[in-house]
């Protein structure tokens, strides 16, 4: 075997949290490093050019495209369940969101049984790897790490009318829903800077290559981990056709995320044993978790056409959207550096709870069926709302013991009733928010799913047959003690029952933060390294 087949650390996936973790080690210089990303790089304009986002989901080239499994709560639809292909993963191809979730939400982690992941614990991590630019308090804020967080470059009338409108019936304006409180209506944070996005391989990864202690290699599709004995001591992978083996020194890091880390384990034969045996694979650690807790956000979607002020489907169209173009070229502004979606409310259902439950997204453009593939060609505005704290839960499976095989993916999305009930209220609550003043005079009518609809019945419906998923799979391999039989690593990350291998990515979420996954998940890869680097 040749030297350069042996590395100290080998880190499966480049995503968010596995390029936090290479690039932490990195620059620790905790010793050489193996990095297998199974995408390729992240050259494509669609990437970087923040509006062009819609043009990256979807592409093949960027995207794995997984599909769901037809369920009662999609009215018997699959969905695209979009996965990055590509250095930074997911967070190379997402809506560039920057969100951290309720406080609560750490504390809910530590109480099920992992001590070091309360709030308080993990803010220190936020705030290390955070470049916050703009306002906000710093005991909360990080001012220098890699990963630069900004407010939108430019303000737009019909979302400031829509957070006027929120405050006209209680809603408060919050300045920063990542510091102190997250209830309330404001701009979104994001991942964008200087009109390009901030991908997580740039900003922790692609640095090392400098140091010359990282081999990157991309196109490289993990078969199996090798197991010896009671320890995880290599991976097999495949790579421009070839089978080719690397081994650990120390430690494998598994970071392919909720849909590829579990997968990863079953072909290796670590998970619950009647999910792996019928597909061939020999049993080499029963762990019931692995592929099971699967949890996602689930969007209902509700478009109005608009009057009176011009939305951003009239600027993504003919000279318009020629016009946008050279002026991003010149400037690195205008619509082209736009995200997806501009306004982000946190509500709750009863002013009586401890947190908020409902969210409600708001941009001034709207895309065809819901789905970010293009924008429509009338002025068009979308709300889109959800149940922040899931309680349905589903699965990934092997579909076969064939590694190339995309795997079973069944979120059993609007199962639970309790998530029926709030997609329904954050629906009723963002029409009452459309129709207050001052954004009400802008709302032509409402165009989906129309006044028509107006029982708790009808909206369900609509939910069902019209809603999506937000990508922000978590779960499936639950951080938890031993005890909890459904665990499938401990507090410090480490895979319950074999030596050598830590998981670090959003997959190990016991549940679900009020929160875009990416900053979580950001967060999960650096206490991944400094476990690494303190603890061993």
């Amino acid at each position: 075997m040749k030297a350069d087949d042996v590395f100290d650390f080998i880190v499966i996936g480049a995503g968010s949290a596995g390029s936090v973790v290479a690039g932490r080690l990195s620059e620790a210089n905790a010793g050489s490093i193996c990095v297998l990303e199974a995408g390729g790089h992240d050259r494509h304009l669609a990437i970087h050019v923040p509006a062009a986002v819609v043009y990256a989901l979807n592409d093949p080239r960027m995207d794995w495209r997984f599909k769901t499994e037809p369920s009662p709560g999609t009215g018997g639809r699959a969905l695209v369940q979009s996965r990055g292909k590509v250095l930074g993963g997911t967070g190379a191809i997402n809506g560039h969101i920057y969100t951290r979730g309720h406080r609560t939400d750490y504390r809910d982690w530590q109480a099920l049984g992992n001590p070091g992941w309360g709030y308080d614990d993990v803010l220190s991590f936020f705030k290390r790897n955070e470049r916050r630019i703009g306002a906000g308090d710093d005991a909360y804020r990080g001012r220098t790490g890699p990963f630069a967080v900004t407010d939108p470059d430019e303000t737009h009338p019909l979302c400031d009318a829509f957070m006027d409108a929120a405050e006209s019936i209680g809603i408060k304006r919050n300045a920063d829903y990542n510091g102190a409180v997250q209830e309330g209506i404001s701009y979104v944070q994001r991942s964008v800077h200087r009109g390009r996005r901030v991908s997580p391989a740039r900003a922790f990864l692609l640095p090392v290559r400098k140091r010359g202690n990282t081999d990157i290699r991309t196109h490289a599709l993990v078969r199996r981990l090798i197991l010896e004995g009671n320890r995880v001591a290599g991976v097999c992978y495949q790579r421009d056709g070839r089978d080719h083996v690397v081994r650990a020194r120390r430690e494998v890091i598994l970071s392919a995320g909720s849909v590829g880390s579990p997968h990863i384990l079953q072909l290796s034969g670590i998970g619950a044993p009647d999910d792996v045996k019928p597909c061939g694979v020999t049993v080499r650690q029963a762990l019931q978790g692995v592929g099971a807790n699967l949890q996602d956000h689930y969007a209902a979607r509700m478009v109005l056409d608009i009057q009176g002020v011009r939305t951003i489907n009239e600027r993504s169209h003919g000279m318009a959207l020629a016009w946008e173009a050279l002026r991003y070229l010149a400037t690195r502004k205008g619509a082209l550096a736009l995200t997806p979606t501009l306004v982000y409310c946190f509500a709750k259902s009863d002013p009586w709870l401890e947190r908020g439950d409902l969210q409600i997204s708001f941009t001034p453009a709207s895309y065809p069926g819901g789905i970010w593939t293009g924008l429509d060609r009338f002025p068009g505005a979308t709300m889109a709302c959800w149940q922040q704290r899931p309680y349905s839960r589903g699965y990934v499976r092997l579909r076969s013991g064939d590694f190339r095989d995309a795997p079973i993916i069944q979120p059993n999305y609007l199962q639970d009733e309790r998530d029926q009930a709030a997609i329904v209220e954050a629906m009723k609550l963002a029409r009452k928010i459309a129709a207050a003043q001052p954004f009400a005079r802008h709302v032509l009518r409402e165009r989906w799913p129309g006044a028509e609809c107006q029982t708790d019945a009808g909206l369900l419906e609509h939910a069902r047959n019209t809603g999506n998923s937000t990508y922000h799979l978590i779960g499936t391999c639950k951080m938890g003690p031993v005890s909890d039989k459904m665990a499938v690593v401990g507090a410090d990350l480490k895979l319950h029952g074999l030596e050598g291998l830590r998981i670090a990515d959003a997959s190990i979420m016991p549940s679900m933060p009020a929160a875009n996954t990416n900053a979580p998940s950001l967060m999960i890869g650096e206490r991944a390294a400094d476990f690494i680097l303190t603890c061993g």
